[in-house]
């Protein structure tokens, strides 16, 4: 399923830090461990993780690793084949523009309605059945008497069922992985795929767009699917539902009142927007870098690296984070990387040439590391029961506040040269989350002080 997708029970762990920073405790108080859980975790969350290898090490989550590399580039091939698919039958820009916007908008739908399915029912079944509903709507696409309304209404489906799906393996992560360090490196282990995916993944579309038609490319993408669910359904154990069964009235009436406790709560709400404030602004340059591109006089080589160097960023400064600094040191660089990590798109206001663009675009990706950090304080921070629906909620919000930060991109290019709208995304980006930096300081003092009480 399309990324950040935005996902251990253990020995309470306390962090002498600032007030600025939460204790890292994995429980909550009231809130009990599962006896499956215990017997699972192969590895206590209050000590070292090791890295990314003691993640690895985990046998189910290697099967959701492997799940969700298979997914992932099933999808971008996809939608790159069936962006191309639009266009030969119709010939429309808008249209085949249209296919890619529609991977951002029913997340918002699909997040909000459906997000209590990821605690009402079994994670596995839930995880298995959205990759068995994707791989049927992406069969139906492949059918040659399928017009073009189906193809974008399949397109839909398939984006709105993303958010609980990938909301449900977060949730999840937490029972394989448990709470603590464990979770936090390998949430980054997925986003670390989701980057590198999109590198390779619309590469490896091109080439398989040359052998293949358009139908054929997106074929894969049943299979990709099938192995996915496959896996998981094979590969991890089978929990209970988070909330204790699987009734408990309308399911939309559900999602909706779980929704509205996670975003009356001020300390999620606040950690929630910490991810989606920033992820907002920092769309600008992708969105704009065809017209930047012709703007500084460069060819359809340099456009590639345009769109590759925030990827290229984020991954090492992911890596770096994940591998050289433990779990004190990634919780104390949340809130200055947060503050800080979109300044570097201000160098736009100059108009700088090609090296100069790409290193502010590198320095934007590497921005991206306060994350690892601020995972580890939002799973603290929601309660058990409502994770699963926090956690859909989060990916369906950051999805969309992407796709709103491209459309606002683009609508302000309309009006003013595009290296002043990329530039001001950074200022204006910076200025509210220095804003939000404070609000979530302020929280976390609070949130420490009621847990020691």
């Amino acid at each position: 399923m399309p990324s950040d997708d935005r996902n251990q029970a253990g020995t309470p762990r306390t962090v002498p830090a600032p007030d600025v920073l939460p204790p890292e405790s994995a429980a909550h108080p009231g809130q009990g461990t599962a006896p499956s859980l215990r017997e699972q975790t192969p590895q206590p969350a209050g000590k070292p993780a090791g890295g990314y290898g003691a993640v690895f090490a985990v046998r189910e989550f290697r099967a959701v690793f492997a799940a969700h590399l298979l997914s992932l580039l099933g999808v971008v091939v996809s939608e790159l084949a069936l962006t191309v698919l639009v266009y030969d039958l119709t010939g429309s820009p808008l249209l085949s523009a249209l296919t890619f916007a529609l991977g951002f908008l029913p997340y918002l739908v699909g997040g909000t309605l459906f997000a209590g399915v990821a605690d009402r029912y079994p994670a596995r079944r839930v995880l298995v059945t959205c990759d068995l509903i994707c791989a049927g709507c992406v069969a139906v696409m492949v059918l040659p008497g399928t017009p073009v309304g189906g193809l974008l209404a399949l397109r839909c489906l398939v984006a709105a069922v993303a958010p609980v799906f990938t909301g449900t393996r977060m949730a999840a992560l937490t029972d394989i992985l448990g709470e603590g360090d464990l979770y936090v490196l390998g949430r980054s282990l997925l986003r670390l795929v989701s980057q590198s995916a999109l590198l390779i993944g619309f590469g490896a579309g091109g080439v398989l767009l040359a052998a293949l038609s358009p139908r054929g490319a997106i074929t894969i993408t049943v299979g990709t699917f099938l192995c996915s669910a496959a896996l998981l359904r094979l590969g991890t154990h089978a929990r209970p539902a988070r909330t204790g069964g699987e009734g408990g009235g309308a399911l939309m009436r559900d999602s909706l009142a779980g929704a509205r406790v996670v975003l009356a709560d001020r300390r999620i709400r606040a950690l929630m927007l910490l991810f989606w404030v920033p992820a907002l602004f920092v769309v600008a340059p992708e969105a704009l870098a065809a017209p930047y591109a012709d703007a500084i006089g460069v060819g359809p080589a340099a456009l590639g690296l345009l769109m590759c160097s925030m990827a290229v960023g984020h991954i090492g400064a992911e890596l770096y984070t994940g591998t050289v600094l433990g779990p004190r040191a990634r919780s104390r660089i949340v809130l200055p990387v947060a503050a800080f990590g979109l300044l570097p798109l201000v160098m736009y206001a100059f108009r700088p040439g090609m090296a100069l663009t790409v290193a502010s675009l590198v320095l934007a990706g590497a921005g991206a590391a306060y994350v690892i950090g601020l995972d580890q304080w939002f799973v603290d921070a929601v309660p058990e029961h409502l994770r699963g629906r926090a956690m859909t909620l989060l990916t369906a919000g950051l999805m969309t506040v992407q796709g709103i930060g491209m459309a606002l991109a683009g609508l302000a290019a309309e009006f003013f040269p595009v290296h002043q709208v990329v530039a001001a995304s950074g200022a204006i980006g910076t200025v509210c989350t220095l804003f939000l930096v404070a609000e979530v300081r302020r929280t976390g003092v609070r949130y420490r002080s009621a847990r020691q009480g």
